[in-house]
Order: C-alpha cells, then sequence, then structure tokens
C-alpha cells in the first residue's frame, strides 16, 4: 500500500513538472535611445513590468525592449528582421521620430517627412505581413517648454500628425505620446522649464519621465488582445 502511495505521489510530481503555463503575450518595443533605456533600472519596460507585477499579471506578458541609440525609421526598416521579427512579437510597439527631427537640426541628419512616412508604411506592411499586431507612437518632446517655443516643436507637431495617419491608414493602435506629454507639461510645468520635470536633458528621459511613459503606454496596450 505505502509503494502504491509513493508512486503515486511520483505521478502526480512528474505530471506537474511537465506542466508549463500558456504562452505569454510577448511585446517588443521597437525604437531609439529612450527604448534601449527602457530596460535599465529605471526605464519605461522596467517600471512597465513593475506595474503588472502589481497588478498580479506580470506572468502573463513579456516586455521585451528592442532600442539602438540614435535610431531613426529608415534604422528601424534595416533592422526589424533580425531585432524584432526573429523575435516572433505578439505586438510590436514602434516608438521612433525623435531623432528623424531632431537630427534635422542637431547634425543635417534627419528624414524628410515624405520619407519618413514612406518608411513607415512599409515597415508596418512588414510586421504585420508576419503576424505581430502593431501599435505606433508619436514622439514626445525635444524641449519641455509648453508654449511652443522649443525649436523643434514645429516639426514634431508635423510629424505626430503623420504618424496619426499613418495609424488610421493601417488600422494601428495609436498611442498619442506628443499630445499625453505635452498636456502633462501644461499641468506640470508652472515654469516652463526647458528640462528637468519629465527629461535630464530636454530628450531623455528621467525617472518621472520613464513612469509617466510606462502608464501612458500601458494605457493603451492593456485593451489590445
Amino acid at each position: 500500500m505505502k509503494s502504491k502511495l509513493i508512486l503515486s505521489i511520483a505521478l502526480l510530481l512528474a505530471s506537474l513538472s511537465s506542466f508549463s503555463p500558456a504562452n505569454p503575450i510577448k511585446i517588443v518595443f521597437f525604437g531609439d535611445s529612450i527604448t534601449q533605456a527602457g530596460v535599465s533600472k529605471t526605464g519605461y519596460i522596467t517600471q512597465m513590468q513593475g506595474m503588472l507585477a502589481a497588478q498580479g499579471i506580470g506572468d502573463k506578458y513579456e516586455l521585451i525592449g528592442a532600442g539602438i541609440g540614435g535610431n531613426k525609421i529608415y534604422d528601424l526598416y534595416l533592422r526589424h528582421e533580425d531585432d524584432l521579427l526573429a523575435k516572433k512579437p505578439n505586438i510590436t510597439v514602434i516608438y521612433i521620430g525623435i531623432n528623424d527631427v531632431w537630427h534635422k537640426t542637431s547634425s543635417r541628419t534627419g528624414t524628410d517627412a515624405d520619407k519618413f512616412e514612406r518608411f513607415y508604411n512599409a515597415l508596418i506592411k512588414k510586421i504585420q505581413s508576419a503576424g505581430s499586431q502593431v501599435v505606433i507612437c508619436t514622439p514626445t518632446l525635444i524641449g519641455e517648454r509648453f508654449d511652443s517655443t522649443n525649436e523643434n516643436d514645429g516639426d514634431l507637431n508635423r510629424y505626430s500628425e503623420i504618424i496619426r495617419r499613418i495609424a488610421k491608414n493601417n488600422n494601428c493602435a495609436l498611442i498619442d505620446l506628443r499630445k499625453a506629454f505635452l498636456s502633462f507639461e501644461q499641468n506640470n510645468n508652472p515654469e516652463n522649464k526647458e528640462s528637468g520635470i519629465l527629461t535630464s536633458d530636454r530628450v531623455h528621459l528621467n525617472e518621472a519621465g520613464n513612469k509617466f511613459l510606462a502608464e501612458t503606454m500601458w494605457s493603451v496596450l492593456k485593451d489590445i488582445k
């Protein structure tokens, strides 16, 4: 009798050890230096993982960063097979555009609006053809003044409009970071500072900026199945 009980327990343990939970939803964040830093201790991807764990749903999602500093839209297009599709994402979040705008004035190596739109559309088609849902984001800030006096505000608004149009034409969910960040600045930057509220240097996010980015992204991502 005792040997049968031991055998039953052994079989139960073996069956439990072979059990594997359902595959988590894999979300890959595809972008530039902000996404590259997103996996750091206070980065937005790390903070999002913490948020999900606190909600008791951390095991339902696998969050992966695929960012490289200095990248523009055509860089993402050139590396999408190796750095994105090879990871077989269920959901792809494209967060790009800062350098396409910023580098037009900082180093004259930005991306013209028409090329930006063409590369973006081509990239989305490649990703969707591979079976991944695509979520796209408008760019955030190049300078935190909320009164339209930052040098690149005009182009940031223009490229954000392009991305909104791209989202509509390609049936992509949109995370309107530009709108959200400007609203935050208007409500939380009474001295109209150029940096120090959400960014450390006008562009790259500080801990508060990464937290706000994680919360803003998740407010959209949570409803995508």
